[in-house]
């Protein structure tokens, strides 16, 4: 085959690539960093995440990625650029399908100018599907039956959360709530409470190695190290497990209300199905600890996280390139 079909997951924090026949073949970070004098891009991805807030004042690392949609056009069209033609290589002589996501309930806008971004890495055709549909195939979930699977996507910039069946959602919504603004959460509670200024990196490290939004351990502690907001010098401070449970309270139970805002609008007949197969977690913030307990709890449904949460959407793109007829149908 000359052309190859490409499925890409364009995502705030991470973008993921997915190489018909070959599987995934990129996995970085969405941030670019550019020289403010001359507009020249420095680095892309891992590189440039490398740089984040280490910089000197001329570059800056910008994630043109906000809430799951596209913060800065022309930034977002470099980035693709280069992950394209990094993962391109010599193998396409012609210009390749694209399928890429988007979240649900986004404006028309916002829809196109993903579209359009990926049209201007040159190729031939452009599909977007929404991501708790795609993440939902990536899971191994079976959405072509006339019953339900529900699924929750915790993303950098957004949750969404949707009921489907029969290869469409009956009901979703989106939260622009999820791993980004669980950070912020941290970094704003380490400043208020310890007035202890630490960057997104180490709130981030927190997040993944530390934090518990549920049933936390006051007696675990973690060292975080940052910037004393009253003396201006570095300091370090000691953090508990029950405090990161604290700091993140108010944006789970948003997800919490979402989730049960979408089972309230389901149908009885479909709930029925929701209630013996269970919630499934895709998505970064689906490792979060505590959260599916959390989850279980509240919505009194088993909550289960997917094999390889990271990667469901990406993956679910790549089997539906292996449809193309359900892509045509687009």
């Amino acid at each position: 085959m000359l052309s190859k079909d490409i499925g890409i997951d364009l995502g705030t924090a991470n973008v993921l690539i997915y190489i018909k026949g070959q599987g995934i073949v990129l996995n970085e970070p969405s941030i670019v960093a550019i020289d403010t004098e001359t507009k020249k891009v420095i680095a892309v991805g891992k590189e440039a995440n490398d740089m984040l807030g280490r910089t000197p004042g001329k570059v800056k690392a910008i994630k043109p990625m906000k809430d799951g949609v596209i913060a800065d056009f022309e930034i977002t069209e470099i980035m693709l650029n280069t992950f394209i033609k990094k993962v391109k290589g010599k193998s396409f002589l012609t210009r390749p399908r694209i399928l890429i996501c988007c979240p649900s309930n986004i404006t028309p806008v916002e829809k196109n100018a993903i579209k359009e971004a990926a049209e201007r890495t040159g190729a031939r055709r452009v599909f977007i599907e929404e991501e708790p549909k795609v993440a939902a195939i990536g899971a191994g979930m079976d959405i072509s039956k006339p019953e339900a699977n529900m699924v929750i996507d915790i993303g950098g910039g957004t949750t969404d959360i949707a009921v489907l069946s029969l290869n469409d959602i009956v009901t979703s919504t989106s939260v622009r709530i999820a791993g980004n603004v669980f950070d912020q959460d941290i970094i704003k509670y380490i400043r208020d409470k310890y007035k202890l200024l630490i960057g997104d990196r180490t709130a981030e490290d927190i997040k993944i190695n530390f934090a518990s939004c549920y049933k936390a351990d006051k007696k675990q502690t973690m060292e975080v190290k940052g910037r004393n907001l009253i003396t201006g010098l570095p300091h370090m401070i000691t953090i508990t497990q029950e405090e990161t449970e604290e700091a993140l309270n108010e944006s789970v139970r948003k997800i919490v209300k979402a989730a049960t805002n979408v089972l309230e609008q389901t149908p009885p007949e479909l709930s029925a199905d929701i209630v013996n197969k269970g919630i499934v977690l895709t998505g970064g913030g689906a490792m979060l600890k505590g959260l599916t307990d959390l989850l279980t709890k509240e919505l009194d449904v088993p909550v289960l996280i997917a094999e390889s949460p990271l990667t469901c959407v990406v993956e679910g793109t790549g089997v539906l390139l292996e449809k193309p007829s359900e892509l045509e149908e687009e």
